[in-house]
């Protein structure tokens, strides 16, 4: 209960000025939902999110990245592993350090892992097939920068499309993850597509800043997508206030 609360004021600390807001998409060979982050970012804050290269070694003063999904690099060796090491995760890895909130989905939760900005690893489906469909999720902790507009506990709807999805710690790291409450999203009521052990589908890290997940929250936002329940995840990120019940 402790570690929540430290989470909370971690997140109150980090809420930008809505006014001010600005994000930026990291861009890798073989990722193939930027366009779709770039459109969810822009619709709901209003503003363009600014795009970094691979080989940039710097990003501008922003308050929130995000690192899309995809097949960044082909996939080869790891998912992840190639795009871990290039230059601007260098980068992003010195703006999280800083404070600066990172959200990587599907390939960008392998970037993360890869870049030991999140602990665990992401593992094969325990089916061995590509995964594309939709699943419920439980909100594990509402207590951070990226949930603080989601109820505790709340069910929500998330597509799904990957086929290394499979979270797996050691004992020591999963009881430190699951104690500090670093688990913010779980797999619910039986639609856990990959085998994660804990039903665990994103976490973030010590400092409540840097999150990861695996299913695509961008790509279920408005009446088009057939719902909205990823978009407060990003209007939580944004500093954005909790929408009224429609």
């Amino acid at each position: 209960m402790e570690r929540r609360l430290e989470l909370r004021e971690l997140a109150e600390q980090q809420r930008p000025s809505y006014s001010a807001m600005k994000s930026a998409v990291v861009l890798l060979p073989g990722l193939n939902r930027d366009r779709d982050m770039i459109a969810a970012l822009t619709k709901i804050s209003g503003k363009a999110p600014v795009t970094v290269w691979q080989t940039d070694t710097e990003i501008p003063d922003v308050d929130l990245i995000a690192i899309p999904g995809g097949f960044s690099f082909g996939d080869y060796l790891r998912c992840g592993a190639i795009a871990a090491r290039m230059p601007v995760m260098r980068a992003v890895a010195e703006k999280a350090a800083k404070g600066v909130q990172v959200v990587g989905v599907c390939n960008g939760f392998q970037i993360l892992v890869e870049a030991g900005l999140l602990p665990g690893a992401l593992m094969r489906n325990t089916s061995l097939k590509f995964v594309c469909r939709e699943v419920k999720l439980q909100v594990a902790n509402a207590n951070t920068a990226f949930t603080r507009n989601y109820a505790p506990g709340q069910i929500i709807r998330a597509p799904v499309a990957h086929h290394d999805g499979n979270y797996f710690a050691d004992a020591d790291t999963l009881k430190r993850v699951e104690g500090e409450g670093q688990v913010v999203f779980r797999y619910a009521e039986g639609t856990n597509p990959n085998g994660s052990i804990n039903d665990i589908a994103g976490i973030i890290n010590a400092g409540g800043n840097v999150l990861g997940l695996m299913p695509h929250p961008e790509n279920l936002i408005e009446a088009a997508h057939g719902g909205s329940d990823g978009r407060a995840l990003f209007e939580s990120a944004l500093g954005m206030p909790l929408r009224a019940a429609a």
